[in-house]
């Protein structure tokens, strides 16, 4: 039904091309909107993504074709190619397009996958100490952005470097005091900016857990096991992650959940420690689910999912009060977030990741 509603809500041919599909950022929609004028490149990669899901969990060939169609449509709204200047959007791409690749077999990107792998690859900076730039010729040095790449270099066999990527996230980004991952850091100066995120704790508990299925090195599990404790104490209520937001915010949660399943389906180990920490993520996962499904709203039979799981969904009045962009290249979030493509693909993305737990016994 999650699947249902973004399909029937968002998803439009691209400027009336065959074969395309990209997701409308809101709904209702604003007229700029539906022509995709913003289109917002990272939230059509986690559209892909979670598209991906659907296949994987029942294939059938209009998913395949779906995925297909979002892949061409990023490659053609995106106009110069499939790169832009931003790391985290390329590598949340690279992610879906190796799984697209791996589980559904769509080989008509693998430029485009290539080309992306070597922008995140070499986007490794030594001389500063470390870590890829939030973007091309920034100071800045994220999770959001050293998180997903270093997912994506691992799946594509750049081990060496993905656990390089692992260890400076450790080094340079845990907070001491609460064991979560922070934002980032400036170099060379060094000044690190502290907000934290539930979408950094996502995709350092993937990255993590997959080292420690390929590499066998017990620091990964251990510090999947240290910073899964954090997310549940500091990010948890009653096991439902708090919280969430619109515009880019929206994706935050649905991200965090994402990884959570990851962990609790990869995360290796017989002993007493790693079975525990794979059944407390698919807990969050699933207590996460249930109480977004309990407060979503019906509409026209479809789920609308609020951005805040832990409070009743409200109802976008029409399409005023979008979302804009900020001169940091950042979305905000529209008047009533529900109404943001993020906030209900995070939803969707939730429900994915609590099918996937359970469907695996946990």
């Amino acid at each position: 039904m999650a699947e249902s509603a973004i399909i029937s809500r968002h998803l439009r041919m691209l400027w009336g091309c065959p074969g395309t599909e990209l997701g409308v950022v809101g709904w209702p929609a604003t007229r700029r909107e539906r022509a995709f004028v913003g289109w917002h490149y990272w939230w059509q990669a986690h559209l892909l993504d979670v598209a991906v899901d659907a296949a994987n969990r029942v294939p059938t060939p209009a998913r395949r074709r779906r995925i297909g169609a979002i892949a061409r449509g990023i490659r053609m709204r995106n106009i110069t190619g499939w790169t832009n200047r931003y790391y985290d959007d390329m590598a949340w791409l690279a992610i879906a397009l190796e799984r697209a690749e791996r589980t559904q077999e769509l080989t008509q990107a693998r430029r485009g996958l290539l080309a992306l792998e070597h922008k995140l690859y070499s986007a490794w900076d030594p001389e500063v100490g470390g870590g890829i730039p939030w973007r091309i010729k920034s100071d800045f040095f994220n999770a959001p952005a050293n998180g997903p790449a270093g997912i994506a270099l691992l799946r594509l066999g750049r081990v060496e470097r993905a656990q390089q990527m692992a260890d400076w996230l450790d080094a340079t980004l845990r907070d001491p005091e609460s064991g979560l991952i922070l934002d980032g850091i400036h170099l060379p100066a060094g000044e690190i900016e502290r907000p934290v995120f539930s979408y950094c704790q996502g995709v350092v508990l993937g990255l993590e857990a997959e080292l420690a299925v390929q590499t066998d090195d017990e620091r990964h599990a251990a510090r999947v096991g240290s910073l899964l404790a954090a997310v549940e104490e500091h990010m948890t209520t009653r096991l439902v992650i708090n919280g969430g937001g619109g515009g880019d915010g929206g994706l935050f949660n649905g991200i965090l959940a994402r990884y959570l399943a990851v962990v609790a389906l990869m995360l290796p180990g017989e002993d007493k420690i790693s079975e525990t920490n794979r059944r407390t993520a698919a807990a969050i996962v699933k207590a996460s689910a249930t109480a977004a499904w309990a407060n979503r709203l019906e509409v026209e039979g479809e789920p609308l999912f609020g951005f805040d799981w832990n409070k009743p969904a409200r109802l976008p009045g029409g399409s005023a009060g979008a979302g804009k962009f900020t001169a940091g290249g950042s979305v905000t979030a529209s008047a009533v977030p529900e109404r943001d493509l993020s906030v209900q693909l995070s939803g969707w993305m939730l429900m994915e990741a609590a099918y996937q737990v359970t469907a695996a016994g946990l």
